[in-house]
């Protein structure tokens, strides 16, 4: 065999440069429900575990990955306010929630061999560092996926409000967001079968045509920040680095 021929039959096997991923910085959204699985509440050590690996897959791709996850499988501030209890109290529940889970995932991501940080926006230094800017991002330089918990520190904001201002703050080239749905829909496609699927959509459609999928602060500051929203499936296994890529099935949200 010539050297050619050699060299040829190699970039057979290599992957098409469309296999590349597209972002060289990513924030994974996800909420808490994605993390419960099969269960009504609380936390799934399978479906962690898959997770994890689902985002080691992206970080081996060498990309710099950051997570946010909400508290929805422990506690959420607006159920407990509407329930009586003091939204500022319940806020601050929700936000300790979001701590549990943020342990929950550097423990699953660190048992698949993937350095991580968990830096919290409320500081309880014991447990996980504090919020520092600066320190977040050369973790991410170094490989090192940084788990940003406690949302933002303040009450009367969502986790999503929470992702979209630490994704402006790392400047990162994407917010993903893992729903349990393959993008955005006109409906609820399990409770309406006649949903259509967006492939993409402006910022402002998420306001105008009132799509839950983030709400209004969020939006707007993925808006200002420039930074585009991709809406894909957490829970199908392997999608997040298809998606990454570029391939499988997603909406993206930008002004493009």
């Amino acid at each position: 065999m010539s050297v050619v021929t050699a060299m040829k039959d190699i970039e057979k096997d290599q992957p098409a440069a469309s296999a590349k991923p597209k972002y060289k910085r990513v924030l994974l959204k996800m909420s808490g429900e994605a993390l419960m699985g099969p269960k009504e509440f609380g936390l799934d050590p399978e479906t962690v575990a898959r997770i994890a690996q689902d985002v080691k897959d992206v970080v081996d791709m060498g990309v710099e990955v950051c997570i946010v996850v909400g508290a929805g499988n422990i506690f959420r501030g607006v159920s407990g306010a509407s329930n009586g209890m003091d939204r500022t109290t319940a806020d601050h529940m929700g936000m300790l929630g979001i701590v549990i889970n943020a342990l929950c995932m550097q423990n699953a991501l660190e048992n698949v061999g993937v350095k991580t940080r968990v830096q919290s926006a409320i500081q309880m230094d014991q447990v996980c560092e504090p919020y520092i800017r600066r320190k977040a991002m050369r973790h991410m330089e170094k490989g090192r996926v940084v788990i940003f918990a406690a949302g933002t520190g303040n009450p009367y904001f969502t986790s999503d409000t929470g992702a979209a201002l630490r994704a402006s703050e790392m400047n990162c080239d994407l917010l993903a967001k893992g729903t349990k749905v393959n993008g955005i829909y006109t409906a609820d496609p399990h409770k309406d079968p006649t949903a259509q699927k967006y492939d993409q959509l402006g910022y402002m459609d998420i306001l105008t045509k009132d799509l839950k999928v983030m709400d209004a602060t969020a939006v707007s500051l993925a808006r200002e920040n420039k930074i585009p929203v991709m809406v894909f499936s957490i829970r199908e296994p392997g999608n997040f680095a298809k998606v990454i890529k570029g391939d499988g099935e997603y909406t993206i949200v930008s002004d493009k």
